[in-house]
């Protein structure tokens, strides 16, 4: 199934907003993608991968906090006047503040999407090669179907799969790696 939506033109803000109640749109390379909005299974898998990583990272419970960790946030980027990974992360470095009435503008550093049949090529296609171009420096995709986290580090502009991880391990998986996760618990979240 495509996601993408033949406008015939490059698309814009005014398209996103035209878009139904339940629908999701994102902008990349001009081309408006358009999915249904994540169900309670995606959200609730959302919740834990953020909260996890958000406890030590953002929070600095148990870890080194210094991070902003953020669920479906509204990027705007060269290329991409709207992008919303399920999760994002950027270093209070490179962000100090959040925004308060406007798309983020920065690059972030983490990427998480959440794979579902709907989204699978359009995560991994188009997304998986604008992240790059964009600079984001580590990406996870997470398959609660396949019980798998896929993490790669952009190494000279290209992906670098740095493992998968599955089933019930508990792991550290960079740029998180100070926190054990523990994979058990998020696929029992879309059971």
């Amino acid at each position: 199934m495509s996601l993408a939506q033949k406008l015939g033109r490059p698309a814009t803000h005014a398209d996103l907003e035209a878009l139904p109640p339940g629908l999701k749109g994102e902008i990349l390379d001009g081309e408006l993608f358009v999915q249904p909005r994540p169900r309670a299974r995606h959200a609730n898998i959302e919740l834990l991968i953020g909260s996890d990583v958000g406890g030590p990272y953002q929070r600095g419970r148990g870890g080194p906090g210094g991070w902003w960790i953020l669920v479906e946030p509204g990027i705007e980027l060269p290329g991409a006047p709207e992008v919303a990974p399920d999760l994002a992360g950027w270093r209070r470095e490179s962000l100090p503040a959040l925004p308060a009435d406007e798309p983020i503008r920065v690059v972030p550093e983490w990427v998480c999407e959440i794979l579902s049949p709907a989204s699978r090529g359009y995560d991994q296609l188009k997304k998986r090669p604008f992240y790059a171009r964009a600079g984001v420096r580590w990406l996870w995709y997470v398959d609660p179907e396949a019980h798998t986290l896929t993490a790669s580090r952009l190494v000279a502009g290209q992906w670098l799969e740095v493992g998968v991880f599955g089933d019930e391990e508990k792991v550290r998986v960079e740029p998180f790696d100070v926190a054990e996760l523990d994979l058990a618990e998020w696929w029992q979240a879309g059971a």
